[in-house]
C-alpha cells in the first residue's frame, strides 16, 4: 500500500513538472538549432523560411485567396527549389549536427605533439612566415588531404620549419595533423563563404575559417604579414591569441588531460633553422 502511495506520489510530481521539462526541453533544441544556424551561412535558410511562412501567414489572416491558391499550388515547387539553392548551407548544418557531441561521453585522448607545432608556429611568427596547420578531428578530410601531398611522417617542429621556414613546393599549403603524424602537407582548403569577414584578412585566414564551416578541424594559422598567430574553429576565427591562449584552447578541444601534457621524442625545443 505504502508503495502504491509512493509511486503516486510521483506520479502527481511528474505531471506538476512535466510542463516545465517540456518547455526546457524544446528551449534546449530550438537554442541548439539556432546555435547550429548561427555558425554557418545557414542563417539565410531561416530568413527565407520567415518570408515564406509570413507570407502564408499574412495570406491566411487577410482571407486572400488568390494568394492562398497560387502559394499552395507552387508549394510542391518552393521546397525544391528551397533544397537546391539552399544546398550548400543545408548540407552543413547537417555536418554540424552529425559532429555535435551534446551528451557524448569517452575517454580523452592522448595528443602531446601540440607543443612541436607551437614551437614551430612561434619560431615562424617571429620570422613571419605564414603556416596552416590543420588539426584533424572526427570529420574526415581525405578528399581535401588528396589535393596535397601525403606524408605520414612521424611530427617535430624542425619538420615544420623545414616546410614553412623555406620556400618549398609546400609551403604555401596546409599541413594536416592527426596523432603525433604529419599526414600531408601542401593541402588547399576551402575558401570562407562568409562575408563579414574582414577584407584585410589574407587567404591563409578565409582558407582556415572556411574549413572550419565545414568541419570540426581546428586551424592554427600564422600571418606571414603581421606574425599574428589565429585558430579557427566551430566556423569562427580568434585573430591574434598568445600562444598560451592557443594551448589552453587545443587542450580543451583536442581533449588534452594534465597527466598526457609531457612532451615526446617528436619535440625538438632546441632546434634552429637558419
Amino acid at each position: 500500500m505504502y508503495f502504491m502511495v509512493g509511486i503516486d506520489r510521483l506520479l502527481h510530481i511528474y505531471d506538476f513538472i512535466r510542463p516545465i521539462l517540456d518547455i526546457g526541453l524544446l528551449t534546449f533544441l530550438l537554442y541548439k538549432v539556432y546555435d547550429f544556424i548561427a555558425k554557418t551561412n545557414s542563417i539565410q535558410i531561416l530568413k527565407a523560411a520567415i518570408i515564406v511562412a509570413v507570407s502564408f501567414g499574412v495570406a491566411i489572416l487577410l482571407d486572400l485567396k488568390t494568394i492562398l491558391w497560387l502559394l499552395n499550388i507552387i508549394a510542391p515547387v518552393l521546397i525544391i527549389a528551397f533544397a537546391v539553392i539552399f544546398q550548400p548551407e543545408i548540407r552543413k548544418l547537417f555536418l554540424k549536427m552529425g559532429q555535435s557531441s551534446w551528451f557524448s561521453f569517452g575517454n580523452r585522448s592522448k595528443h602531446t605533439y601540440v607543443e612541436a607545432v607551437l614551437i614551430a608556429a612561434e619560431m615562424l611568427s617571429k620570422q613571419k612566415r605564414g603556416m596552416l596547420a590543420v588539426f584533424v578531428r572526427h570529420t574526415k578530410l581525405d578528399n581535401i588531404m588528396q589535393t596535397g601531398t601525403k606524408l605520414n611522417a612521424d611530427l617535430s617542429s624542425s619538420l615544420l620549419m623545414t616546410i614553412f621556414g623555406k620556400d618549398t613546393s609546400l609551403h604555401d599549403g596546409a599541413c594536416f595533423i592527426q596523432s603525433g603524424k604529419l599526414l600531408a602537407a601542401g593541402c588547399f582548403l576551402p575558401t570562407s563563404e562568409n562575408y563579414t569577414i574582414k577584407k584585410t584578412f589574407g587567404t591563409r585566414h578565409r582558407a582556415a575559417l572556411g574549413l572550419s564551416e565545414v568541419s570540426d578541424a581546428v586551424i592554427l594559422v600564422v600571418s606571414e604579414e603581421t606574425g599574428a598567430l589565429s585558430l579557427a574553429y566551430d566556423s569562427k576565427l580568434n585573430y591574434d591569441l598568445s600562444t598560451s591562449e592557443i594551448r589552453k584552447i587545443l587542450e580543451n578541444l583536442l581533449d588534452i588531460t594534465p597527466e598526457e601534457k609531457n612532451l615526446e621524442d617528436t619535440v625538438d625545443e632546441h632546434q634552429t633553422i637558419d
